[in-house]
């Protein structure tokens, strides 16, 4: 125990473990992206994977306690180590550096704080269905299933809504797109030639998570894809 406690205490300690709960997260992302876009393809496969998550029952909740942990372990540890470098570091040495910089380096905490504001509000909106009535009033489909489909497209239909969504989105990439270069220097991949090479294939992995998770509200609000239930 002393020792796991000396190793979270330190640096390195915490860098691992932000390393660790951003990998769990970033899983979780593809495969919630995996799902979400099958909205393209029809109501019965949304609404059926839909169904397939809450049949899982206890389970699901598990493992939603078990990622909303991961997510206030990686922000709460990310935040200690921005002190950290903070107190350490010389006045000069911070306006070198600030120059140099990248927006969403010197943003990582208040974009992984809005990012986590974003995932409660979406967790309210489309898992607890608290902030839409409207929700409430769908039928299920013709094979029994929740209307996940219209609820999506009723959600999204709201400007504010699916403005907020692209915001959190557009952070949550900028935080990645940081994030790949931090997490193989916390595994010591030092290489100059292919830590810039790993840290650009994760610049454009987050770029085009934020293309693929945008396309579900852009497409509503042109009006590609439209609700099966009128309320």
């Amino acid at each position: 125990m002393r020792m796991l406690a000396t190793f979270y205490r330190s640096s390195v300690g915490k860098k691992m473990i932000v390393a660790i709960t951003g990998v769990i997260l970033i899983l979780f992302v593809i495969g919630h992206l995996l799902g979400n876009l099958q909205i393209f393809i029809g109501p019965d496969w949304i609404n059926g994977y839909s169904q397939h998550l809450r049949d899982l029952g206890p389970l699901l909740w598990a493992i939603r306690l078990f990622l909303l942990a991961a997510v206030i372990i990686h922000i709460w540890l990310t935040i200690q180590l921005a002190v950290e470098n903070r107190r350490a570091r010389p006045e000069a040495y911070i306006d070198r550096r600030y120059v140099k910089a990248t927006f969403a380096s010197r943003h990582m905490v208040m974009s992984g704080l809005i990012v986590l504001a974003f995932l409660i509000y979406h967790l309210a909106h489309f898992t607890v269905r608290v902030t839409d009535r409207r929700f409430a009033l769908l039928k299920h489909d013709p094979l029994g299933h929740y209307d996940v489909y219209s609820m999506m497209v009723y959600g999204f239909q709201n400007y504010f809504v699916s403005a907020f969504y692209v915001l959190g989105l557009f952070l949550l990439a900028l935080h990645l797109s940081h994030g790949s270069s931090s997490f193989f220097q916390s595994l010591g991949l030092n290489d100059k030639k292919l830590t810039p090479r790993l840290a650009l294939g994760g610049r454009i992995f987050a770029w085009l998570l934020f293309a693929g998770y945008t396309s579900i509200p852009v497409a509503i609000l042109l009006g590609i894809i439209k609700p099966t239930q009128h309320l």
